[in-house]
């Protein structure tokens, strides 16, 4: 009896006037003891109570409190909305000094601040590509009206089979522009000499056109003038006399995939704003590098794989030679390219493996900047066009902040200006260096015009 009566406590309490006898045991928590003194109270469970002993000293609530007697009773208080709003008060100046600590040690004004102004330039950028929806949406409609126009065009007979294709300077409708495309490849012998599945090209072509984007300039009337230009060096500088099939091959594809999936923002845009091509290529040659993966991955695909008929070992040359040109494109080795052209011109060998190489390499650059050798009503859109996505590159990076070549900016550029130093110190050099080189037919005269 004496060790289980000493399992239990007895208090007093003096409940409005009243005594009040509370037992509980010594392995109760202090919550139950609180739920307790709230019962004999009347009042809600949830109440915070203090407790205060005859002196009106605080006693704690727990199985430890001091034992009283009926004449010496504990007064149990209930805390006011008031007492409990100092408690909060002070709770919250207690976090406030915690936050400020924790704010000095890590520098969280100065992560908010970086924070802040990423989330400002995200917004930029969303407003920004939020102006390009209407002309994708533009784009997706012209793709579903060339589709529809190509279906019902499937026996076109746009060129006759007796009438040579002549190298042309207008640039036709996009079903032309498609036919054209596959009339080069039969016309240079590459679908019979390489047993090229016809609807195979036929499709492959369609897909090309798909995957160019609706820019002012690096866009599908862009890579056809690029392949028509390179065409037309093969036929009128009989390039087929010196360099085998499977090199005429790898300059076409090149031409027609050297800027597939063009975003219209160049190399230094994608660098300076780190872009995922840029981090991805490691800011060497992300375009160039990013248009040759995309053109193998349209080679991926069974229904548009023009060399299917191709061993690994053949294929492999047509991956390697196709990749060599398109990265040649890159306007930033273009010195780098010309100053080894020069060095093998004097005493060029066409069965020299790595003259050839070169060569090819400058041949597709040469295509790549042809539109000023092209006649004035031709080649001056094509200055507006390009001055135009310039145009939009700069502003771009005017609103976040990024470095402004001065000749994309619109408030310093003008079209003589773009079109004299390029011309002079790009442009001819190349050209009049090409001419040096055996080949039946010059391209160019230091004047401009093509050779007769």
């Amino acid at each position: 009896m004496g060790s289980a009566s000493s399992s239990y406590r007895v208090i007093y309490l003096d409940v409005d006037g009243r005594i009040q006898k509370v037992v509980f045991s010594r392995f109760c928590s202090p919550c139950d003891i609180k739920e307790l003194l709230c019962t004999a109270l009347s009042v809600p469970r949830n109440t915070n109570l203090s407790l205060l002993d005859s002196s009106g000293a605080m006693v704690s609530i727990d199985p430890t409190m001091p034992h009283n007697t009926d004449r010496s009773p504990y007064r149990v208080v209930p805390m006011t909305g008031g007492q409990l709003a100092d408690k909060e008060e002070l709770f919250q100046n207690v976090l406030t000094q915690v936050a400020e600590q924790f704010s000095r040690a890590f520098k969280i004004n100065e992560l908010k601040t970086e924070v802040t102004n990423r989330l400002a330039m995200l917004e930029k950028r969303v407003e920004l590509e939020g102006m390009k929806v209407v002309e994708i949406e533009k784009c997706r409609n012209d793709i579903k009206k060339l589709r529809e126009e190509m279906a019902s065009r499937n026996n076109s007979n746009f060129l006759e089979d007796n009438k040579k294709l002549t190298p042309r300077r207008d640039v036709p409708s996009y079903p032309k522009m498609l036919s054209c495309l596959e009339h080069m490849y039969h016309d240079l012998g590459l679908v019979k000499d390489f047993n090229i599945n016809p609807i195979t090209l036929k499709r492959w072509l369609l897909c090309i056109h798909d995957n160019y984007k609706n820019n002012p300039f690096h866009n599908f009337r862009h890579c056809f003038c690029v392949t028509q230009m390179m065409y037309s060096m093969i036929c009128l500088c009989s390039l087929q006399e010196k360099f085998t099939q499977v090199d005429i091959l790898i300059l076409m594809t090149a031409a027609v995939c050297h800027d597939l999936d063009h975003p219209g923002f160049n190399n230094t845009y994608q660098i300076n704003a780190r872009t995922e091509l840029a981090v991805r290529y490691n800011d060497i040659s992300p375009l160039e590098n990013h248009h040759c993966a995309v053109a193998f991955q349209i080679f991926s695909q069974p229904d548009c794989n023009i060399f299917s008929n191709f061993d690994p070992e053949a294929f492999k040359q047509i991956r390697q030679g196709t990749i060599t040109l398109i990265l040649a494109t890159d306007m930033a080795r273009h010195g780098e390219i010309l100053d080894s052209f020069k060095q093998k011109v004097d005493n060029f060998d066409y069965t020299d493996e790595e003259h050839v190489t070169c060569l090819k390499m400058v041949l597709i650059k040469c295509c790549d900047i042809s539109n000023e050798v092209r006649p004035m009503e031709v080649a001056e859109p094509w200055v507006d066009c390009l001055l135009e996505e310039y145009f939009m590159q700069s502003d771009r990076e005017k609103a976040e902040g990024l470095p402004v070549a001065p000749f994309m900016d619109r408030e310093k550029v003008t079209k003589p200006t773009a079109q004299i130093g390029f011309i002079k110190f790009v442009l001819i050099p190349m050209f009049e260096t090409v001419m040096k080189v055996n080949m039946r037919d010059t391209l160019m005269t230091a004047g401009g015009e093509s050779a007769g």
